[in-house]
């Protein structure tokens, strides 16, 4: 029944998805009312409900239904849909979440442990869960793990593994990725230093809307050591 109803999602027939995700939900189905919750707040096929968001979310978490529980940890994490912010609740939301799985719930908690967000700060259980979502092959923590290896946070300084990271998230078109990795051929850190290869780098980048790129190809056509 729930696969008819996420069929009925995929392909955009939103009226009739909200029709069975609503019965499953009254019958305690955990995933459907999961994807119900989502369907409110996004207003698809039904006003959105802000109460309800929150309400199914719960009772969806409360049964450790994996995307639930990192989609109420967004909630708390940004004080959305009327909840109060709370980087606390959020965190163990978000650990529930990367236990069982789910990527982006990976990245988030290992962003909270690297900033102390929510947790006590820990560089080594950060870059932890940076190589879960990255062997998973998640962009972010391929990019911030090959920070912590550049700076030794958490992790044995490795220029090596640290190009390897960063290499990884600029092959997947991440604008930061693609930055750092043009900064390690200018400055020659884990390759030989390459200024040519660096400036394409660094205009990849800037293309994808990279703040610090789009700078410095800027000031290079302003100096005329660049043209286009």
């Amino acid at each position: 029944m729930i696969q008819k109803a996420h069929d009925a999602y995929n392909t955009g027939n939103f009226k009739t998805a909200l029709e069975i995700y609503s019965k499953l939900a009254e019958e305690e189905n955990a995933d459907a009312q999961t994807s119900l919750g989502y369907m409110y707040q996004n207003g698809q096929g039904c006003e959105r409900d802000e109460q309800k968001v929150v309400e199914l979310y719960t009772k969806a978490a409360e049964a450790f239904q994996p995307y639930a529980l990192y989609n109420l940890a967004i909630l708390y994490e940004n004080g959305f849909c009327g909840v109060e912010c709370d980087q606390f609740k959020a965190f163990e939301l978000h650990m529930q979440a990367a236990i069982r799985e789910v990527l982006p719930a990976m990245y988030e908690i290992a962003l909270m442990l690297e900033y102390g967000l929510g947790c006590l700060q820990n560089y080594s259980e950060a870059a932890f869960w940076y190589e879960e979502g990255a062997k998973r092959g998640n962009l972010e923590c391929f990019n911030n793990l090959g920070v912590l290896y550049k700076e030794g946070h958490g992790v044995e300084q490795n220029d090596a593994k640290c190009f390897i990271c960063f290499s990884r998230a600029a092959e997947g078109d991440l604008a930061e990725g693609l930055y750092n990795l043009g900064l390690l051929y200018d400055q020659g850190i884990g390759c030989e230093m390459n200024n040519d290869t660096a400036l394409e780098y660094c205009r990849k980048a800037a293309y994808k809307g990279h703040e610090k790129a789009k700078e410095i190809i800027k000031g290079l056509q302003e100096d005329g050591k660049i043209i286009f």
